[in-house]
């Protein structure tokens, strides 16, 4: 199961993920991230990771390519932190 919430206010881009980044989820991710993302330099995107329990090998090539589009993710859990640090921050 994964599922996707987003939000927008004026300052803020705000995407909040929850369950497994992997397989078709990845997909489905990319397909909502291309459609729904806005690359403007006024309003800060935040991807909030705290519910994501796993993440493929698909999901950290993804992550990777939000963050080069302006992305910030929170993340408190210390393995997607360890994801994040590791494999995203390329």
């Amino acid at each position: 199961m994964f599922k996707i919430t987003r939000t927008e206010t004026a300052a803020e881009e705000k995407w909040i993920l929850l369950g497994r980044l992997e397989g078709l989820w990845v997909s489905e991710l990319r397909r909502s991230w291309k459609k729904a993302h806005r690359t403007d330099n006024t309003r800060k995107c935040v991807v909030d990771l705290n519910e994501v329990t796993s993440i493929d090998e698909k999901g950290v090539r993804l992550l990777r390519a939000m963050s080069k589009q302006g992305a910030q993710f929170i993340a408190t859990g210390i393995y997607i932190k360890h994801v994040l640090q590791e494999r995203c921050e390329r």
